[in-house]
């Protein structure tokens, strides 16, 4: 069963060159999708070539034609009632403009976050591969940047790092971190099913992200995507039934491992390096302690919202603070009430749950869903720790996860009537 969100636009037959029209368009359409996910990396304000290419590229396959599939249903109904607590929640504040724009900037990405549900449950592994390469094609270039501007060879201050810590094309290093690791899950996953096509161009580029994951500083980025790793490698091992793959993947994670030591190492020899690896490398910093640091303000807002049945209303937690929950949890029961902050925590365990299914049940989609759900696993982990509910690229990850759930609902469906 699908739901038809637009039907495919009619377009004449061919060209004068004997290309028909729809072929050309359609590579075109992909090509802005591909430019779509690559800008994902510019983050440098509010506002980026992203979303200024996000609304062109839904409007283009919308016409050509993509279908809500019922097993991404669950996933539009948790985001509407999600949006819905959100905005009531902002009814007393609608005066206030941060508030306001705020809304409709999380409606945007649920909006974005649909469409990728849809886009990637038809054709899907074409279209998977189409946006993980661009995607970490983004992740080299972002890292990359990061390292030239951490190691100031540009000679211009704060430029691709911020606070002494790699920030590539982000505005906060602890984003550009975390930006980085479904990259990194991308190129390790080809290195050790032999699946990349250039292999010692996939290991530099992995490098490359890995150094710039380490430069950001960042100790969610560091432990999230240990995990991610770890997940993705296990379920790599655990689905693989060639006792020769088996030995291949722990003989290239030992290998792995052994490189990220040396290259730690290196960058540990660079003096300021080593001292802020010091500084971040302790469990809680001057910021997170005291009645007044992030934890006590956690606790006392936690209490306060136990009393608050709508909430505080969007983005008023900052102002009865002084600085956002950094915990994504707490921040969803502050800016939606009590059902904002009970639909999120259900749209994370639904996810949670679909994921692992994913990594479990062999199909023909499990290869990217042993990528993607590590890396967005990681951002849920995360969300203890920071407010991730603005990041458009985890909006790209959840539409992909129900995508491939989707696609593996609609390909047994199809075996069973063939059966």
């Amino acid at each position: 069963m699908a739901y038809t969100a637009a039907p495919g636009a009619p377009v004449p037959s061919g060209l004068a060159g004997g290309i028909p029209l729809r072929t050309v368009v359609q590579g075109s359409a992909k090509a802005l999708f591909a430019a779509f996910i690559f800008f994902a990396c510019f983050a440098f304000s509010e506002t980026s070539p992203y979303d200024a290419v996000a609304l062109p590229t839904m409007l283009l396959w919308l016409c050509l034609g993509v279908r809500l599939h019922r097993g991404a249903v669950p996933l539009l109904a948790l985001l509407l009632l999600y949006l819905a607590a959100i905005v009531m929640a902002l009814l007393p504040y609608l005066n206030e403009d941060f508030p306001v724009t705020w809304t409709v900037q999380l409606i945007y990405l649920a909006v974005t976050c649909t469409f990728f549900a849809m886009f990637f449950s038809d054709d899907t592994q074409a279209r998977m591969e189409l946006a993980l390469k661009a995607y970490t094609a983004s992740c080299v270039f972002s890292a990359a940047l990061g390292i030239v501007g951490y190691l100031q060879w540009l000679g211009i201050e704060d430029l691709f790092y911020k606070y002494d810590r790699a920030s590539g094309t982000f505005q906060d290093p602890n984003v550009f971190g975390s930006f980085l690791t479904l990259g990194a899950l991308y190129l390790m996953h080809g290195l050790l099913t032999g699946t990349a096509r250039r292999p010692l161009a996939s290991l530099a580029g992995l490098l490359i992200i890995v150094a710039g994951i380490f430069l950001s500083f960042s100790r969610g980025s560091w432990a999230g995507s240990g995990v991610a790793v770890l997940l993705m490698v296990g379920s790599v091992y655990a689905g693989s039934a060639s006792l020769r793959l088996r030995r291949r993947i722990v003989l290239l994670t030992l290998a792995t491992l052994v490189l990220g030591t040396v290259a730690v190492i290196a960058l540990l020899s660079v003096d300021h390096v080593h001292k802020m690896f010091e500084i971040r490398a302790s469990l809680a910093q001057d910021y997170d302690q005291g009645e007044t640091g992030r934890f006590g303000n956690q606790m006392r807002g936690f209490a306060m919202l136990l009393e608050r049945p709508f909430g505080m209303g969007p983005m008023h937690w900052r102002l009865v603070f002084g600085l956002e929950p950094h915990n994504s949890y707490i921040g969803s029961f502050a800016n939606g009430g009590w059902l904002g902050g009970a639909v999120f925590i259900e749209l994370v365990l639904s996810t949670a749950f679909v994921g692992f299914r994913l990594l479990a049940r062999p199909s023909p989609v499990r290869a990217h869903a042993q990528i993607v759900w590590p890396a967005l696993l990681m951002f849920f982990l995360q969300a203890v720790q920071i407010d991730i509910e603005k990041w458009r690229h985890v909006y790209m990850m959840l539409g992909m996860v129900w995508a491939l759930e989707a696609a593996r609902l609609r390909m047994d469906a199809a075996q069973a009537d063939r059966a």
